[in-house]
């Protein structure tokens, strides 16, 4: 993982990329309801993977029931550079997600899933790929696509359904916006619309801002604590809905396509 400050090409009229002297190079959000029993040893991991790259750890605590927010709080006195944000009722994924990138320090975000089942190990790969020198000056995100998924066959076929559906309908190129392994621009993430399970559509709400998103192989791990707070059904009578918005968001959107300070 490259030290070195991020592709600052991507729209210098809002200086995307930039990052102030005492900033970290990347901010790693992470959402959490109920996963006190993995909880320590997922900021440990983020920790390591990240070892001799400023950052920092935000996990916000959506609302949990069981013992996260104590054992969080006991594991900050070892990492200093965990952030604990807590929500007081449960708000969701993308609220929660939205949430640490608002209090994010850093102009470049990692985003995973908070249950464990994303590896760390893979954000510095998706970072460089995201702030190399050539990368396109509109390249906005850069989108993990797991492999050899770790979970159910009825949630796997499920979820693939899904993506071709999705894919189809709304021309966003990713093959796996379930993965909740993302490395994205701060900025160009806050211009994005915000509702409900948005997390899923980030590639096509960036495309929809006239930004790139690209996508590399990532790892996949079978969960190793608690349970899955979704269900096949669940998902399902939520992504009709959701699919009408989103088109109905890219119908409407006007683009300047460039926008430059004279």
């Amino acid at each position: 993982m490259s030290a070195d400050a991020p592709n600052t090409s991507l729209a210098p009229v809002f200086a995307f990329g930039l990052r102030t002297p005492d900033a970290p190079q990347i901010s790693v959000v992470a959402p959490m309801y109920n996963e006190a029993a993995g909880a320590r040893a997922f900021v440990k991991e983020i920790s390591r993977a990240l070892s001799g790259v400023s950052h920092e750890i935000i996990i916000v605590d959506d609302g949990s029931t069981d013992e996260t927010r104590s054992v969080l709080l006991e594991e900050r006195a070892e990492t200093p550079q965990l952030r604990v944000l807590a929500h007081r009722k449960n708000a969701g994924q993308s609220r929660a997600i939205r949430t640490g990138v608002l209090a994010a320090r850093a102009p470049v975000i990692a985003t995973l899933d908070g249950d464990g089942q994303n590896d760390p190990a893979d954000i510095p790969a998706l970072y460089d790929r995201l702030t190399r020198a050539d990368a396109p000056k509109t390249l906005a995100m850069v989108g993990g696509e797991r492999r050899k998924r770790q979970d159910t066959a009825a949630r796997r076929w499920a979820s693939k359904a899904a993506n071709s559906v999705r894919s189809w309908l709304l021309k966003d190129g990713a093959a796996d916006t379930g993965c909740g392994l993302k490395v994205f621009y701060r900025e160009a993430f806050l211009r994005l619309p915000a509702f409900d399970h948005m997390h899923r559509y980030l590639p096509a709400l960036m495309r929809r801002e006239g930004f790139e998103a690209e996508f590399l192989p990532v790892n996949h791990r079978a969960r190793a604590h608690g349970s899955s707070k979704y269900t096949n059904l669940g998902r399902l009578a939520v992504a009709a809905r959701d699919l009408l918005g989103v088109m109905w968001l890219n119908d409407r959107a006007r683009s300047p396509n460039e926008i430059s300070e004279l």
